[in-house]
């Protein structure tokens, strides 16, 4: 079985097929638990509501960096944050960061609505959904000052340097590659992947986007997550069957929140 850390099913680009026919096609992939994320939490109730239509579904709670500064994101607190984890779906919180790239939001209102999430995290022991593009520096400054090591997490997506994956994995995190890893100019992020232990491994499709060769250009969706499964394979230089083994272990060790069915010691 193979897991889908982190995609999106209420996004409209699913719209016209529906979540019962993505979550199908997953299942028929081999793809066994989806995780959609939660990027404005003025939304949430979208999010949670796919969530509970699947016993294979869980989801998170979070404002994503682009959206800090809007009005109905910009005023969430850490109690509120909290009150969406009573959930029994809620088994992280994010996706969150820090996004210098486009900085949609005003770095000021990234870095608060990361502290407060933060926060959450630590006093609610759920993991932490980390989004990070060209803002390494204060990413791990604030994952490291205002987590004071308890909180754990992923960096979702993961596209940074050798050096972010280090101190990310020193402060316990896992690392999740998306179909980015797949892609011809990846080379440098390929060896990141050679890097990381298999055992502190996710993978994701960040579905709708990011479609995994040979998919690339096509709207993305779980079932393609295989693809990406299969290069960590081919980099680490084990089977695919082991990496959708372990990355599975990985995963329910991470979201403790949720209970497994079956095997995946």
């Amino acid at each position: 079985m193979l897991i889908d850390s982190h995609c999106h099913l209420e996004f409209s680009d699913f719209a016209d097929e529906g979540a019962a026919e993505i979550v199908s096609r997953a299942k028929a992939a081999g793809v066994g638990h989806l995780l959609t994320i939660c990027t404005r939490i003025a939304e949430f109730d979208k999010v949670v509501a796919i969530a509970e239509q699947f016993p294979c579904v869980h989801c998170t709670v979070g404002t994503h960096p682009h959206h800090a500064a809007e009005p109905n994101e910009k005023n969430i607190t850490v109690k509120d944050i909290i009150s969406y984890t009573k959930n029994p779906k809620v088994v992280g919180i994010g996706e969150v960061g820090l996004d210098y790239h486009y900085n949609y939001s005003p770095v000021e209102d990234q870095q608060r609505a990361f502290t407060t999430h933060i926060e959450a995290a630590a006093e609610t022991d759920l993991p932490l959904i980390v989004h990070t593009r060209e803002a390494e520096d204060d990413t791990f400054r604030l994952m490291r000052d205002v987590g004071q090591g308890k909180v754990r997490g992923v960096m979702h997506c993961f596209s940074s340097s050798q050096k972010l994956a280090e101190e990310s994995l020193a402060l316990g995190f896992y690392i999740s590659f998306s179909g980015i890893i797949t892609f011809k100019k990846s080379d440098e992020l390929r060896e990141v992947v050679k890097y990381v232990p298999l055992d502190r491994i996710l993978v994701e499709t960040d579905s709708p986007y990011l479609a995994p060769l040979p998919h690339r250009g096509k709207r993305n969706e779980p079932a393609f997550v295989v693809h990406t499964a299969q290069m960590v394979a081919e980099l680490k230089g084990v089977s695919p069957e082991e990496v959708a083994k372990q990355t599975t272990k990985n995963f329910f060790k991470l979201f403790t929140k949720i209970k497994p069915s079956g095997d995946v010691t």
